[in-house]
């Protein structure tokens, strides 16, 4: 399967919403750390839990972070506590959301300090 990635820095990467079965595939594509950033059943109970995007993850040998933030506002604290994940887990880095966008802005916003 080909995961939909974005890289938006050298060792940094968002997709969409991923599910846990793409946890082994990036393990094996080299990422070290996944960040989640999408809250849980915001696209209803079909989306894959945080606690299973996790397990899985962690499965494969992934640093794990869970980092909610609402699609439209992203605040100066979360912004920061972007910023503490990006300066603390191990690279490359895959962020993911529901398409990728808030990732991207969270690490624009971080980056930018």
């Amino acid at each position: 399967m080909q995961l939909p990635i974005n890289q938006i820095a050298a060792d940094v990467c968002v997709a969409p919403q991923l599910d846990a079965a793409a946890m082994q595939e990036l393990a094996d594509q080299g990422f070290k750390s996944v960040i989640n950033n999408r809250p849980d059943f915001e696209g209803g109970p079909d989306q894959p839990t945080s606690a299973a995007v996790e397990a899985a993850a962690r499965a494969a040998g992934l640093e794990y972070r869970y980092l909610p933030v609402n699609g439209a506002y992203q605040s100066p604290e979360e912004i920061a506590q972007f910023q503490a994940l990006l300066d603390s887990l191990p690279r490359p880095i895959l962020a993911f959301c529901r398409s990728g966008a808030r990732s991207t802005r969270l690490y624009a916003a971080a980056t930018q300090r």
